[in-house]
């Protein structure tokens, strides 16, 4: 989960990291209000999670509260790389006299902990791995050693950083470690850490991604989660525990195990070329599960999605038999009801396969069709939503 800049410091002042005071807000009125409270000068930062905001006019130096009224307007509502801005950060403005860059990330590639360090902060670090290889250090971490002071600083002095700020340097660098192990990241970066003209070190900006597998054991996480950018079908899903992806088709798709599913998803968009172009509108696993209460709330999910004109349920039965799964399709029919609207197309093979069709023909649910392959129930579903 990537955070906001104003999340990222929340966190960074959780552990002490220093930085500058400033609120979040995503009104015009407070964003002058807050300016006032501050009593100096600020900085108007648009939140969002893309990078550019200053080259895309998402990031002004107000002098007064006047300005800062005048920036929220302009910043409020525009459109950075596809992000529309809805949160403003006004936040002190800081006397700087040099921009560093430091980052602790998770390095899969060599499943290790990774340190960067540069004395050229303030830029995209892509430019400067690439314009001064030189001036930026990347240092392994072990994961069980981890940072302590004394390697901090030799991060710092590895990324050229003065020596007049080493000592303040490392003492931060070492609480940003704090926040990359505490709060379970993936990557935790400041860009630019600054330095003021009294040698002082400021984390003036934030990126956090934290690590959601982490998320039992990291309950205050949830708080970051920013639903009002996530598809209100991915959010009932989520609620439901259900493993859904929205797509753009018409062809819903259930199915127990993501291997599984993303074969149905190719499947599907082969068949729907015959039909129109018809294409899968979703991407739905339930697992190992196939209770009426599971496939209820499958159902409910990709009922809801106003595109969808057929579904497709393909299961292959292994721990959970199809009897069960035919089951639970069965009720999860009499759950819904009349929300049931939408013809299913239904696929069963693996154990237990006769009995499962057996629950199913018994039925005789005028929305069930089953289909004994995968290819034919495909081309069926795709036909059906079609309008064939």
């Amino acid at each position: 989960m990537d955070l906001f800049e104003y999340q990222a410091k929340e966190l960074f002042a959780k552990h002490g990291v220093p930085t500058s005071p400033g609120r979040v807000t995503d009104t015009v009125a407070d964003a002058r209000k807050i300016a006032e409270e501050i009593g100096k000068a600020v900085m108007v930062k648009a939140q969002v999670k893309v990078g550019g905001r200053g080259k895309a006019g998402g990031v002004k130096y107000a002098a007064t509260p006047d300005d800062a009224q005048k920036y929220a307007e302009d910043i409020l509502g525009l459109d950075i790389k596809g992000h529309v801005v809805k949160r403003l950060l006004v936040a002190e403005a800081s006397d700087i006299a040099e921009e560093y860059y430091i980052s602790f990330m998770l390095d899969r590639a060599n499943r290790n902990y990774l340190a960067m360090c540069s004395v050229e902060g303030g830029v995209e670090i892509e430019e400067v791995a690439v314009n001064s290889p030189d001036r930026l250090a990347m240092i392994a971490v072990d994961p069980v050693k981890g940072v302590d002071l004394a390697f901090a600083r030799s991060i710092a002095e590895q990324g050229h950083l003065p020596a007049e700020v080493l000592d303040a340097a490392a003492v931060t660098i070492q609480k940003l470690w704090e926040v990359f192990i505490a709060e379970d990241a993936t990557l935790v970066e400041v860009n630019p850490l600054v330095r003021t003209p009294d040698d002082q070190i400021l984390a003036l900006d934030g990126k956090v991604t934290l690590d959601e597998n982490a998320s039992f054991r990291q309950p205050g996480h949830e708080a970051f989660a920013d639903h009002s950018a996530t598809d209100p079908l991915e959010l009932k899903a989520q609620e439901s525990d259900l493993n859904y992806v929205k797509l753009d088709g018409e062809v819903g798709i259930i199915g127990n195990g993501a291997g599984l599913v993303m074969s149905t998803l190719d499947v599907v968009a082969y068949a729907g070329e015959k039909h129109g172009g018809v294409k899968p509108a979703n991407f739905l696993d339930i697992g190992g599960g196939a209770s009426a209460a599971v496939m209820a709330a499958g159902l409910d999910v990709i009922l809801g999605d106003e595109q969808v004109k057929s579904v497709f349920v393909n299961v292959f039965g292994g721990i959970t038999a199809c009897d069960a799964v035919a089951n639970g399709i069965v009720g999860a029919l009499k759950t819904l009801g009349d929300s049931a609207n939408k013809p299913l197309v239904v696929r069963l093979d693996g154990n237990n396969v006769e009995e499962g069709r057996r629950i199913l023909a018994e039925a005789n649910h005028p929305l069930v069709t089953v289909v004994g392959t995968m290819d034919e129930a495909a081309d069926k579903a795709a036909a059906l939503a079609a309008g064939k």
